[in-house]
């Protein structure tokens, strides 16, 4: 199985100042990756740093704009060489019904949710494809398919930056297999974002290092869910086929 290595490069965790990205931070340091978390505030930043030691570097960072995203890969690229591993982790929930919202917060969020996954991918590609080599992992939710209540914005943006996954393997993957791209829901975690009786942000991190160092092409367009693949739907002609020839299919395993 091909895996990524220190030696590979360094990492990008966008929304590394709390949650999940800082658990996904702080076990990617573990495990010996030079890794630069991104957010919007310097102290979240700061209080990562001290969890996850020397190899993690800080980064203040607006991932709705794209030209400071732009001059923050490169800089990235100066100091520590070509980004081998992005985790598109930020996102913003407002948690507010839609006759609450207005035009500009709703845009807002997309602008977070959606053109922060488009303009760090973009960024992270333009050196990945140079070195034929790297991994883009998207943190989803099912939120598009199932939507809670006063989360309007939250469910569309996200739903958008799946489709926007999709897209992107469409455009690059023949042309840069080296260069693996899915989807994982870590569930439901104990965070701001999340419930009081989710998951640890630490125990699922494990699973999203785990899957983010998996480098197979043959992970393009999988989606895991914590640590099993999401098989996608069937239709009868498949169904029938896969009875016939008493083929059964088997979701692909973390652990």
């Amino acid at each position: 199985m091909t895996r990524l290595t220190p030696q590979d490069g360094p990492a990008v965790v966008t929304g590394a100042g709390s949650g999940l990205g800082r658990a996904l931070s702080v076990e990617l340091a573990r495990q010996g990756f030079t890794v630069i978390g991104t957010g919007r505030r310097p102290e979240a930043l700061a209080e990562t740093a001290a969890q996850a030691g020397p190899s993690f570097h800080p980064l203040t960072l607006d991932v709705s704009d794209p030209k400071a995203v732009r001059a923050a890969f490169a800089g990235i690229e100066t100091t520590h060489g070509p980004v081998a591993l992005l985790i598109n982790n930020a996102a913003d929930y407002p948690r507010r019904d839609i006759l609450e919202e207005s035009a500009e917060s709703f845009l807002d969020t997309i602008a977070i949710n959606l053109g922060g996954v488009v303009a760090c991918t973009h960024a992270a590609l333009a050196q990945m494809c140079e070195t034929g080599r790297g991994r883009i992992l998207n943190v989803a939710t099912f939120a598009d398919l199932s939507p809670l209540p006063a989360s309007s914005a939250y469910s569309v943006s996200k739903g958008a930056a799946r489709i926007f996954t999709r897209a992107l393997i469409a455009d690059i993957a023949d042309r840069f297999p080296g260069i693996v791209i899915g989807d994982w829901m870590p569930g439901m975690l104990q965070t701001p974002m999340g419930a009081p009786d989710g998951l640890a942000p630490e125990d699922s991190a494990k699973w999203g290092v785990e899957l983010a160092l998996r480098c197979d092409p043959a992970l393009t367009g999988a989606v895991f869910e914590q640590d099993t693949e999401v098989l996608p739907p069937r239709g009868l002609r498949g169904k029938l086929k896969d009875l016939l020839l008493l083929r059964r299919r088997r979701p692909r395993r973390l652990s």
